[in-house]
Protein backbone atom coordinates (compact mmCIF):
# COMPACT_ATOMS: atom_id res chain seq x y z
CA UNK A 1 0.00 0.00 0.00
CA UNK A 2 0.90 3.29 -0.57
CA UNK A 3 2.57 5.63 2.18
CA UNK A 4 0.28 8.11 1.32
CA UNK A 5 -2.86 5.76 1.66
CA UNK A 6 -1.18 4.43 4.83
CA UNK A 7 -1.23 8.38 6.32
CA UNK A 8 -5.07 8.75 4.80
CA UNK A 9 -6.45 5.65 6.78
CA UNK A 10 -4.32 6.73 9.78
CA UNK A 11 -6.08 10.14 9.93
CA UNK A 12 -9.74 8.74 8.78
CA UNK A 13 -9.57 6.20 12.14
CA UNK A 14 -8.32 8.89 14.09
CA UNK A 15 -11.15 11.14 12.74
CA UNK A 16 -13.82 8.59 13.21
CA UNK A 17 -12.83 8.09 16.83
CA UNK A 18 -13.29 12.13 17.27
CA UNK A 19 -16.66 11.96 16.03
CA UNK A 20 -17.36 9.44 18.84
CA UNK A 21 -17.52 6.14 17.02
CA UNK A 22 -15.17 3.31 16.16
CA UNK A 23 -13.87 1.77 13.40
CA UNK A 24 -11.96 -1.23 14.75
CA UNK A 25 -14.21 -3.59 13.06
CA UNK A 26 -13.62 -2.46 9.85
CA UNK A 27 -10.29 -3.77 7.51
CA UNK A 28 -8.20 -1.45 5.46
CA UNK A 29 -10.03 -2.26 2.47
CA UNK A 30 -13.37 -0.92 3.65
CA UNK A 31 -12.29 2.18 4.51
CA UNK A 32 -10.17 2.78 1.39
CA UNK A 33 -13.70 2.09 -0.34
CA UNK A 34 -14.66 5.46 1.82
CA UNK A 35 -11.89 7.67 1.06
CA UNK A 36 -11.73 7.37 -2.41
CA UNK A 37 -15.32 8.11 -2.68
CA UNK A 38 -14.25 10.93 -0.63
CA UNK A 39 -11.15 12.03 -2.87
CA UNK A 40 -9.05 10.79 -0.14
CA UNK A 41 -10.68 13.69 2.41
CA UNK A 42 -10.12 11.70 5.66
CA UNK A 43 -12.17 14.20 7.78
CA UNK A 44 -15.28 13.80 4.54
CA UNK A 45 -14.39 10.18 4.50
CA UNK A 46 -15.06 9.87 8.55
CA UNK A 47 -17.97 11.52 8.43
CA UNK A 48 -19.63 9.50 5.68
CA UNK A 49 -17.99 6.38 7.08
CA UNK A 50 -20.23 7.22 10.51
CA UNK A 51 -23.04 8.54 8.73
CA UNK A 52 -22.96 4.85 7.12
CA UNK A 53 -22.71 3.36 10.59
CA UNK A 54 -25.80 5.25 11.89
CA UNK A 55 -27.98 4.19 9.19
CA UNK A 56 -26.70 0.67 9.39
CA UNK A 57 -27.70 0.71 12.88
CA UNK A 58 -30.84 1.76 11.98
CA UNK A 59 -32.58 -0.14 9.47
CA UNK A 60 -30.40 -3.21 9.62
CA UNK A 61 -30.27 -3.46 13.57
CA UNK A 62 -29.50 -7.23 13.11
CA UNK A 63 -26.71 -6.94 10.53
CA UNK A 64 -29.01 -8.59 7.45
CA UNK A 65 -32.09 -8.08 5.95
CA UNK A 66 -33.92 -11.86 6.69
CA UNK A 67 -36.01 -12.67 3.37
CA UNK A 68 -39.26 -12.40 6.06
CA UNK A 69 -38.84 -9.24 5.86
CA UNK A 70 -39.44 -8.35 2.32
CA UNK A 71 -41.89 -10.98 1.35
CA UNK A 72 -43.73 -8.76 -1.49
CA UNK A 73 -40.58 -7.66 -3.16
CA UNK A 74 -39.15 -11.11 -3.45
CA UNK A 75 -42.17 -12.32 -4.58
CA UNK A 76 -42.25 -10.76 -7.84
CA UNK A 77 -38.87 -12.60 -8.84
CA UNK A 78 -37.28 -9.61 -10.27
CA UNK A 79 -33.79 -9.65 -9.36
CA UNK A 80 -31.15 -12.31 -10.68
CA UNK A 81 -28.07 -13.23 -9.62
CA UNK A 82 -25.89 -14.57 -12.50
CA UNK A 83 -22.67 -15.13 -10.81
CA UNK A 84 -19.27 -13.63 -11.73
CA UNK A 85 -18.19 -11.58 -14.76
CA UNK A 86 -14.71 -11.96 -16.06
CA UNK A 87 -13.12 -9.01 -13.67
CA UNK A 88 -14.75 -11.59 -10.94
CA UNK A 89 -17.93 -9.35 -9.84
CA UNK A 90 -21.19 -10.77 -9.31
CA UNK A 91 -23.77 -9.45 -11.73
CA UNK A 92 -26.74 -8.38 -10.85
CA UNK A 93 -30.06 -8.10 -13.49
CA UNK A 94 -33.10 -6.16 -12.67
CA UNK A 95 -36.34 -6.94 -14.81
CA UNK A 96 -38.05 -3.39 -14.84
CA UNK A 97 -40.79 -5.15 -15.91
CA UNK A 98 -41.85 -6.88 -13.14
CA UNK A 99 -41.27 -3.98 -10.94
CA UNK A 100 -44.12 -1.63 -9.98
CA UNK A 101 -44.17 1.45 -7.12
CA UNK A 102 -44.20 -0.13 -3.83
CA UNK A 103 -46.92 0.93 -1.03
CA UNK A 104 -44.49 0.10 1.57
CA UNK A 105 -41.46 1.77 1.45
CA UNK A 106 -39.49 0.28 4.40
CA UNK A 107 -39.88 -2.47 2.87
CA UNK A 108 -38.67 -1.75 -0.06
CA UNK A 109 -35.57 -0.02 1.70
CA UNK A 110 -35.15 -3.08 3.31
CA UNK A 111 -35.12 -4.90 -0.23
CA UNK A 112 -32.58 -2.77 -1.81
CA UNK A 113 -30.03 -3.43 1.44
CA UNK A 114 -31.13 -7.23 1.02
CA UNK A 115 -30.23 -7.76 -2.81
CA UNK A 116 -26.90 -5.34 -2.46
CA UNK A 117 -25.85 -7.31 0.59
CA UNK A 118 -26.76 -10.58 -1.10
CA UNK A 119 -25.29 -9.49 -4.17
CA UNK A 120 -21.76 -8.80 -3.01
CA UNK A 121 -21.42 -11.41 -0.65
CA UNK A 122 -21.63 -13.82 -2.98
CA UNK A 123 -18.40 -13.25 -4.19
CA UNK A 124 -17.19 -13.51 -0.62
CA UNK A 125 -14.17 -16.03 -0.75
CA UNK A 126 -14.65 -17.50 2.37
CA UNK A 127 -14.57 -14.01 4.06
CA UNK A 128 -15.19 -10.51 3.05
CA UNK A 129 -12.17 -8.38 2.51
CA UNK A 130 -14.53 -5.14 1.89
CA UNK A 131 -13.51 -4.02 -1.36
CA UNK A 132 -15.72 -6.44 -3.21
CA UNK A 133 -17.44 -4.78 -6.05
CA UNK A 134 -20.90 -5.75 -8.27
CA UNK A 135 -22.34 -4.93 -11.81
CA UNK A 136 -25.50 -4.33 -12.44
CA UNK A 137 -28.19 -4.67 -15.47
CA UNK A 138 -31.24 -2.78 -15.48
CA UNK A 139 -33.52 -4.27 -18.18
CA UNK A 140 -35.94 -2.09 -19.52
CA UNK A 141 -37.60 -4.39 -22.34
CA UNK A 142 -41.01 -4.47 -22.11
CA UNK A 143 -41.58 -1.98 -19.26
CA UNK A 144 -44.97 0.36 -19.10
CA UNK A 145 -46.52 3.48 -17.52
CA UNK A 146 -47.47 1.26 -14.58
CA UNK A 147 -43.36 0.04 -14.06
CA UNK A 148 -42.07 3.47 -14.18
CA UNK A 149 -40.41 4.24 -10.38
CA UNK A 150 -38.45 7.27 -10.57
CA UNK A 151 -38.58 7.43 -6.95
CA UNK A 152 -37.51 3.81 -6.26
CA UNK A 153 -34.69 4.36 -8.82
CA UNK A 154 -33.03 7.03 -7.07
CA UNK A 155 -33.31 5.25 -4.11
CA UNK A 156 -31.54 2.70 -5.35
CA UNK A 157 -28.54 4.55 -6.86
CA UNK A 158 -28.24 7.13 -4.25
CA UNK A 159 -28.02 4.08 -1.52
CA UNK A 160 -25.34 3.16 -3.67
CA UNK A 161 -23.70 6.22 -3.36
CA UNK A 162 -23.90 7.23 0.33
CA UNK A 163 -23.98 3.39 1.81
CA UNK A 164 -22.28 1.32 -0.08
CA UNK A 165 -19.26 3.73 -1.43
CA UNK A 166 -17.40 2.15 -4.65
CA UNK A 167 -19.31 -1.01 -4.34
CA UNK A 168 -20.49 -0.62 -8.00
CA UNK A 169 -18.21 -1.33 -10.71
CA UNK A 170 -20.26 -0.77 -13.87
CA UNK A 171 -24.19 -0.53 -14.59
CA UNK A 172 -25.42 -1.23 -17.42
CA UNK A 173 -29.42 -0.29 -19.15
CA UNK A 174 -30.46 -2.31 -22.08
CA UNK A 175 -33.52 -1.52 -23.66
CA UNK A 176 -34.53 1.95 -22.89
CA UNK A 177 -37.97 2.74 -24.80
CA UNK A 178 -37.82 6.36 -25.98
CA UNK A 179 -40.67 7.40 -23.29
CA UNK A 180 -38.26 6.54 -21.04
CA UNK A 181 -35.26 9.09 -21.89
CA UNK A 182 -37.37 11.95 -19.82
CA UNK A 183 -38.03 9.79 -16.46
CA UNK A 184 -33.75 8.88 -16.50
CA UNK A 185 -32.48 12.52 -16.97
CA UNK A 186 -34.62 13.44 -14.20
CA UNK A 187 -33.19 10.53 -11.90
CA UNK A 188 -29.79 11.80 -13.52
CA UNK A 189 -30.00 14.89 -11.71
CA UNK A 190 -29.76 12.86 -8.25
CA UNK A 191 -26.91 11.09 -9.50
CA UNK A 192 -23.30 11.92 -8.41
CA UNK A 193 -20.77 12.89 -11.12
CA UNK A 194 -18.72 9.27 -10.40
CA UNK A 195 -21.78 7.18 -10.41
CA UNK A 196 -22.78 8.46 -13.65
CA UNK A 197 -20.03 7.89 -14.99
CA UNK A 198 -20.23 4.28 -14.19
CA UNK A 199 -23.48 3.95 -15.87
CA UNK A 200 -23.59 2.79 -19.61
CA UNK A 201 -26.56 3.39 -21.56
CA UNK A 202 -26.56 0.02 -24.31
CA UNK A 203 -28.34 1.29 -27.52
CA UNK A 204 -26.53 -0.23 -30.54
CA UNK A 205 -24.97 -3.07 -31.93
CA UNK A 206 -21.54 -2.18 -31.09
CA UNK A 207 -22.67 -1.34 -27.34
CA UNK A 208 -24.07 -4.61 -26.95
CA UNK A 209 -20.78 -6.58 -27.97
CA UNK A 210 -18.88 -4.80 -25.50
CA UNK A 211 -21.41 -5.36 -22.96
CA UNK A 212 -21.54 -9.18 -23.80
CA UNK A 213 -17.65 -9.12 -23.70
CA UNK A 214 -16.92 -7.03 -20.61
CA UNK A 215 -20.08 -9.24 -18.58
CA UNK A 216 -18.40 -12.54 -19.87
CA UNK A 217 -20.86 -15.45 -21.81
CA UNK A 218 -20.31 -18.01 -18.64
CA UNK A 219 -22.27 -15.51 -16.20
CA UNK A 220 -24.53 -13.81 -18.77
CA UNK A 221 -28.17 -15.40 -19.74
CA UNK A 222 -29.01 -16.57 -23.08
CA UNK A 223 -31.35 -13.69 -23.64
CA UNK A 224 -28.81 -11.32 -23.19
CA UNK A 225 -26.20 -12.86 -25.64
CA UNK A 226 -24.74 -15.33 -23.17
CA UNK A 227 -24.75 -19.14 -22.33
CA UNK A 228 -25.81 -19.26 -18.31
CA UNK A 229 -29.61 -19.52 -17.36
CA UNK A 230 -31.69 -16.66 -15.57
CA UNK A 231 -31.06 -17.23 -11.89
CA UNK A 232 -33.92 -15.65 -9.26
CA UNK A 233 -32.10 -13.43 -6.00
CA UNK A 234 -34.00 -16.14 -3.59
CA UNK A 235 -33.27 -19.59 -4.97
CA UNK A 236 -29.25 -18.55 -4.98
CA UNK A 237 -27.77 -20.38 -2.28
CA UNK A 238 -24.65 -18.28 -0.61
CA UNK A 239 -21.42 -20.19 0.96
CA UNK A 240 -21.06 -19.58 5.05
CA UNK A 241 -18.22 -17.55 5.81
CA UNK A 242 -15.51 -18.89 7.66
CA UNK A 243 -14.75 -17.73 11.09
Amino acid sequence: MEESHETALTQMRKSVQKLGSSSEKCGDPTLMRFLIARSMDSEKAAKMFVEWQKWRAALVPEGFVPESDVPEELEARKIYLQGLSKNGYPVMIVKACKHFPPKDHLQFKKFVVHLLDKTIASSFKGREMGNEKLVGILDLQQITFKNVDARGLITGFQFLQSYYPERLSKCFILNMPRFFVSVWRMVSYFLDKATLEKIVIVSNEDERWEFIKEIGEEALPEEYGGRSKLIALQDVTLTPLED
